[in-house]
This record gives structure tokens, sequence and C-alpha cells, in this order.
């Protein structure tokens, strides 16, 4: 099953938090599921923008502790799934470690592999687009990834 999740943009601060903080929010509580994330360019060690975090706690979710990180080899590697916003970022991991195919997918993938669109530097109707497409995302995902 898919116990280590991994999830990726570019700067590791609007999308992918978002994704990780409500992916996590949504498994069953003691689930043993890791789900983290990181970017192809991050900004590392800094906060999540202050936009998507505030969509996340309006809908109760505390991302405050999160900071960024650089996506490496050993975290493809050791990652049961990959998803990311974007083709580019599929490509850019699949770059970096050629063993993961198979295990990599957009987040958006039962959407139609539909990308998630980067608000970073945009208005807050950008991070409300990308928050609604990636709630939708991981409600999708849930029911493929097990207990």
């Amino acid at each position: 099953m898919f116990n280590n999740i991994l999830i990726v943009c570019v700067g590791n601060i609007c999308r992918s938090p978002m994704a990780e903080y409500l992916l996590r929010a949504r498994l069953p509580e003691g689930s043993s599921k890791h789900v983290h994330s990181a970017g192809i360019g991050a900004l590392v060690d800094k906060p999540a923008d202050d936009t998507a975090l505030e969509l996340m706690q309006e809908q109760g979710i505390d991302a405050s502790s999160h900071r960024a990180r650089q996506v490496t080899q050993d975290m493809l590697a050791s990652a049961d799934l990959i998803m990311a916003m974007e083709e580019g970022h599929l490509e850019r991991v699949h770059e970096i470690a050629p063993q993961i195919r198979g295990r990599a997918f957009l987040l958006c993938k039962w959407q139609n592999n539909q990308p998630v669109p980067d608000p970073y530097r945009q208005q807050r109707p950008a991070f409300e687009h990308a928050y609604k497409l990636i709630d939708q995302a991981t409600e999708s995902w849930l029911k493929y990834l097990g207990n």
C-alpha cells in the first residue's frame, strides 16, 4: 500500500503544503501513512504562503509549522506514491529519480489529469481556485490509498 506519500510542486509554499495538510486531515485518525511535501525549486525553510495558511485555517487545518523543503533523490526513492501539480513537475522528478516510474502521478489524476495552477504571488481568488482543485483531488485519492 501507499504508506509514504510525497506531494510535489515548485516552491513548496503554496500548492503542495495545502495538499499535504488537507490529505493528512482526511486520513483516519491513527493512520500509519506519512504524508509530506517538497519542491523542485523550493524556497527552503520558508513557511507556507500566508494566503494558503489562511485558507487552511478557515477549514480548521493548522499548517503553521510547515517549512519548505527541496525534493531529493532519496525522498523520491523512498516514496510509495508521488503526487505532482503539473506535468513539468512529473518530468522533473523522473529526471531526478528515474526509478520512480509507476509511482508518480498528477494530484488531479482522477480529475482528467488537470494541472493545479500556481497561485504564488497572486490574489486570494487564485489560491481559492487551487485549493478547490486540491480539495477535490485529495478527496478522490482517499479510496485508492487504503487504510
